[in-house]
């Protein structure tokens, strides 16, 4: 149901542009991902309005994110290239069904604290997961023992890394509300050390992402094109210890924890 009677039960794709995305979402300088800016905003109003013509809620299509990321490290259990290239398709159809919640919330004018919610609960479950199933497909496992071998653990280590660097950026955000400062700005820069060092070191990770690499579609494609192996997962966990370190500092040297 529409909140806004104004607008038609049965939009056009350029509606559906033109109110679900805005510069403010469209333009976003970190959160909107790089394959939405690639492609997903281009094809996403057409599954919207699908969405729209159905009963369907936005937190509904959340659930259905939801779903869909918490399936892509299971699909990693698959042996073979075909449990690859699922997990490659899901990761990049979680993308796609991420876009269409937002967009069906702005068109029906019902975002809420439980879409947000949700949304945060859908993409830490994939992320999560991924590197735990990852480790448990290089056991072999059901068909073997998870304690004959060492890559499950590694994985587990991974996804708590993992987990700990989304939690960084949440918990930066309850550090603030706690605190009384307003939200921080969605713009160019604001992640940034206020000086020295790490300000310089922090730009570097502008041309070179590595932190990027535990995002579902980031890390689905680094385990395609560098192989289902035991060198991607230690490769993939020294990544995440240096990126957790960086992160820390990062985020403690910087104006996001500042009063002024």
């Amino acid at each position: 149901m529409n909140n806004n009677p104004n607008r038609p039960a049965r939009p056009t794709i350029a509606q559906i542009r033109e109110i679900s995305q805005p510069v403010s979402v469209t333009g976003r300088s970190t959160s909107e991902h790089w394959i939405a800016d690639l492609y997903q905003r281009s094809i996403s109003p057409y599954l919207t309005r699908i969405l729209l013509r159905t009963p369907i809620t936005a937190n509904g299509v959340t659930w259905m994110m939801i779903l869909i990321g918490a399936s892509i490290g299971p699909a990693l259990l698959i042996q073979g290239w075909i449990g690859l290239a699922l997990a490659l398709f899901l990761s990049h159809l979680q993308m796609l069904v991420d876009c269409c919640d937002g967009e069906v919330a702005r068109w029906r004018e019902t975002k809420s604290p439980m879409g947000i919610f949700l949304d945060k609960l859908g993409h830490y479950a994939a992320e999560g997961l991924l590197p735990i199933c990852f480790g448990l497909r290089l056991a072999n496992w059901p068909n073997e023992s998870l304690t004959s071998s060492i890559y499950p653990y590694l994985g587990a280590l991974l996804a708590i890394l993992v987990i700990i660097n989304k939690g960084l950026n949440d918990a930066v955000h309850v550090a603030r509300a706690f605190s009384g400062l307003s939200k921080i700005q969605d713009k160019s820069g604001v992640n940034l050390p206020i000086k020295g060092v790490l300000r310089k070191a922090r730009k570097l990770f502008n041309y070179l992402p590595a932190q990027r690499i535990f995002h579902s579609v980031e890390f689905t494609m680094f385990v395609a094109i560098f192989g289902a192996n035991g060198i991607s997962l230690k490769i993939a966990l020294g990544i995440a210890a240096f990126v957790t370190v960086g992160h820390i500092a990062a985020i403690v040297s910087s104006a996001k924890l500042r009063n002024n």
